[in-house]
């Protein structure tokens, strides 16, 4: 790195005059002159603010006497105050600690420090004792030093190679970007992302920067300190996200004809990669409530004998390979934000299968913040389960959904066991076979970078924010609501969030209300988050206590309309309502269900973002409540459908929809088709080589009734299967044909508001819903 920022922070910042604060001004201008940036603070405030906002310090000179910040918390000094703050937020950044010039015993000064300093700062500093030019020299090779160890394996050697300024003889044909800058098109798109993005993208013959399949070189060494920073015994970078990353462990794992255990609420990568490898899947049937969330898979449908029955009693099983699994597979978290405490699902399902993956798409930050101690695959280990029934851990994580990668990176963590040993030669083989021999260079050193910025305290501290302000946000809705009824002059408030109504104040054992409750308390006690078996706020059924927790920075905002145990009220506000009207306002969520919409809260999050969503929330309130023509709020739905929306108002549409979806029982036939399996008839392969081969068609819902199905149907967001090859389609009055009925009925009711359900077609003349089913075999017509 060329430059960088150091911290200067002293009370002599502000004197005019002193040889002191002249000598310190002078060290500032040597340490610009080293090409180094300088940020003074007059205060322990001012530092600590220069801490939160500048990632890119390279160093900091401290004044040991700098003024405390006001009320709780500065009675330890603000130099003192300082210090613990940047080793809460870096790793091994150079301190110099400045030591006051106005004693004559300075020595007597240096032995009134407390031991602790000694271990965090790089050295001391007395102003007037050396030349401006060699303490400012001091400082500037610090920060070198710490900037070139702050790159990580991988991204240090990118910048290496391209800072060479090599010219390139191999792929990608164009050769650094000059190939862009021979057409209009071309330079325009060069100038957008800039040079440096294509003088990265470089062919895997640059033997400098190792081997993605080999995981040799700089690649090699930095999946090892991933492996290290996220507690694996071995991890893998892949390219093409999570999903590939599902595929590569499902196809690894269980062969053709073996049984494997999965989580009905699963990505349908899982599921693609059961496919792949020719297994027959067992379905664990997680929990749902009335918001038509899905829950976590109960205690007792893990138990060994549970499981065991559910295997004996499915249709395929019969001629596969062995009567016992050899894979099993869970959402953790789910989309929602639903974790469970891993070692208890380990040792739950350890007798039954020898592998266990979680698919940790959403979670991948886990492993940094104490809140979620023991909720994540790769605290399953030798130390938390010393058992040789102790089965291997895979979690798969998608690590540029909540930690900062470039889109479609993700990681492989593996903590093998001897009951089920992975051979890296082995599993290396299902790595190539789903992996690129053109990697994207960029994307791999973004996973690198990711990797750093967890490693330490600054990991905790980037995570701890995340969370803080989720919580803050969380609290300023139940809050609205409160000061909108304290007012007395408006409607009352609708919007809430799916969270507990009271936590236990650890302190005095008593019921807090959760908005009043202290935000550290939020923050740094997982007891908070909870799922108390029986709890409404929550709705689930057959959970245990401490089984499962909700992650804060998932947040659900819930519409009126219906609640988490299934009441419906007479009226109510879709929540696809709601998202319309954010969009407008340039605010994308992330999930839209029938009463909720799930925010995310990841390290990007600012208070001005999340205040901006609650402003979005209180005009949508207002335009709700003065019942707004709807061609004002949501003009291009009118403009788009105007036979269907014309002269009505928000509150009308709102109403339309609401009693819509509750004459359907939307919610409940979709709890329906997921509670009520369809029956397995053949396995997923089988109906995937009738589908290439022609042996399949499609037909409208009415039609399809009796026949097996030849593809995946998939809700999404967030992805989940409702019918998976191979299954029954059911009867017309089944719990499958009624949910899709119902989904074609409301696209047809609500124009606009289009359901999106993989491999669901539409016919585009008649609008019906379309789906592949297999053709009948033909009858065999021997004598």
């Amino acid at each position: 790195m060329s430059t960088g920022t150091v911290l200067l922070a002293t009370r002599e910042m502000g004197a005019r005059a002193g040889a002191v604060s002249e000598q310190l001004r002078r060290i500032g201008k040597e340490v610009e002159a080293q090409g180094l940036q300088v940020r003074w603070a007059g205060d322990a405030r001012d530092a600590q603010a220069v801490l939160r906002t500048e990632a890119g310090l390279a160093g900091a000179m401290v004044a040991w006497d700098l003024e405390p910040q006001a009320g709780p918390g500065g009675a330890a000094g603000g130099g003192a105050e300082v210090l613990e703050a940047i080793g809460q937020r870096f790793k091994d950044l150079p301190v110099f600690l400045l030591m006051p010039q106005h004693s004559q015993d300075s020595e007597g000064e240096f032995e009134q420090l407390p031991l602790w300093v000694a271990e965090v700062v790089t050295g001391y500093v007395w102003p007037l004792e050396d030349t401006p030019v060699f303490i400012a020299g001091r400082v500037a090779a610090a920060a070198r030093a710490y900037q070139d160890g702050v790159l990580p394996p991988f991204f240090k050697a990118l910048r290496r190679f391209d800072d060479a300024h090599q010219y390139s003889w191999h792929t990608p044909a164009h050769a650094g970007g000059v190939a862009f800058l021979k057409s209009a098109a071309g330079r325009a798109f060069f100038d957008y992302y800039g040079e440096r993005l294509f003088r990265t993208d470089l062919s895997i013959s640059v033997a400098d920067l190792g081997s993605l399949f080999e995981h040799s070189g700089p690649i090699g060494e930095a999946e090892r300190n991933a492996a290290r920073v996220f507690g694996a015994d071995r991890t893998y970078f892949v390219l093409h996200g999570d999903s590939t990353a599902d595929r590569m462990v499902g196809h690894f794992s269980v062969m053709r004809d073996e049984i494997a255990l999965v989580d009905r609420n699963c990505h349908k990568s899982v599921l693609h990669g059961l496919v792949i490898s020719g297994a027959r899947p067992v379905y664990l049937v997680p929990t749902r409530n009335g918001y038509g969330l899905a829950g976590p898979l109960p205690p007792a449908r893990t138990d060994e004998h549970a499981v065991a029955a559910r295997i004996a009693d499915h249709p395929l099983v019969a001629d596969a390979l062995s009567p016992h699994a050899q894979y099993a597979v869970l959402t953790n978290s789910t989309y929602d934000g639903l974790c469970y405490d891993t070692l208890q699902v380990a040792r739950a399902l350890a007798p039954s299968t020898p592998r266990l993956h979680f698919d940790e798409a959403w979670f991948a930050y886990a492993r940094f913040h104490p809140l979620y101690e023991g909720r994540y695959g790769m605290a399953v280990g030798p130390d938390t389960f010393d058992d040789p029934t102790r089965p291997t851990v895979f979690a798969t994580q998608s690590t540029h959904k909540l930690l900062a990668a470039l889109s479609q990176t993700a990681m492989v963590h593996v903590k093998p066991s001897p009951r089920a040993p992975v051979q890296h030669e082995r599993f290396n083989e299902a790595f190539m076979m789903h992996g690129t021999t053109s990697p994207l260079y960029p994307a791999i050193a973004s996973l690198d970078v990711a990797t750093a910025m967890m490693d330490g305290p600054q990991g905790r501290a980037l995570i701890d924010e995340a969370i803080t302000e989720a919580i803050r946000f969380r609290r300023a809705v139940v809050r609205t609501g409160r000061r909108i009824a304290a007012a007395g002059d408006r409607p009352g408030w609708f919007f809430g969030v799916w969270q507990p109504d009271t936590v236990t104040d650890p302190a005095t054992g008593d019921r807090v209300d959760f908005a009043e409750a202290p935000p550290a308390l939020l923050a740094r006690d997982p007891r908070c988050w909870e799922l108390e078996p029986g709890a409404d706020w929550h709705g689930f059924e057959g959970l245990t206590e401490g089984y499962c927790m909700l992650d804060p920075v998932k947040v659900t905002l819930t519409c009126p309309g219906v609640t988490a145990t299934g009441h419906r009220g007479e009226w109510g506000i879709p929540a696809r309502v709601l998202t319309a009207y954010l969009a407008t306002r340039g605010i994308v969520v992330e999930k839209t269900d029938s009463y909720s919409t799930l925010i995310l809260f990841s390290m990007g999050i600012t208070k001005g973002k999340w205040g901006t969503l609650i402003d979005a929330l209180m005009d949508f309130k207002a335009l709700y409540d003065s019942a707004a023509p709807l061609d004002r709020v949501l003009p291009a739905l009118v403009d788009a459908h105007p036979h269907r929306y014309t002269g009505l108002t928000l509150q009308q549409l709102c109403q339309d929809m609401h009693e819509h979806l509750t004459e359907a029982e939307l919610i409940d036939t979709l709890d329906t088709a997921f509670r009520e399996l369809p029956e397995p008839v053949a396995p997923p392969q089988h109906c995937y080589q009738r589908l290439i081969r022609g042996g399949t068609e499609r037909l409208t819902l009415a039609k399809a009734a009796g026949r097996v199905s030849a593809a995946m149907v998939t809700v999404t967001p967030p992805g989940i299967p409702v019918l998976m090859p191979g299954e029954a389609v059911g009867t017309t009055d089944g719990p499958l044909l009624r949910y899709l009925g119902a989904l074609e009925a409301f696209d047809r009711a609500f124009p606009g508001f289009h359901s999106e359900t993989h491999g669901v077609t539409m016919d585009p003349t008649t609008g019906d819903y379309l789906i592949e089913c297999v053709l009948p075999e033909p009858e065999d017509t021997r004598p």
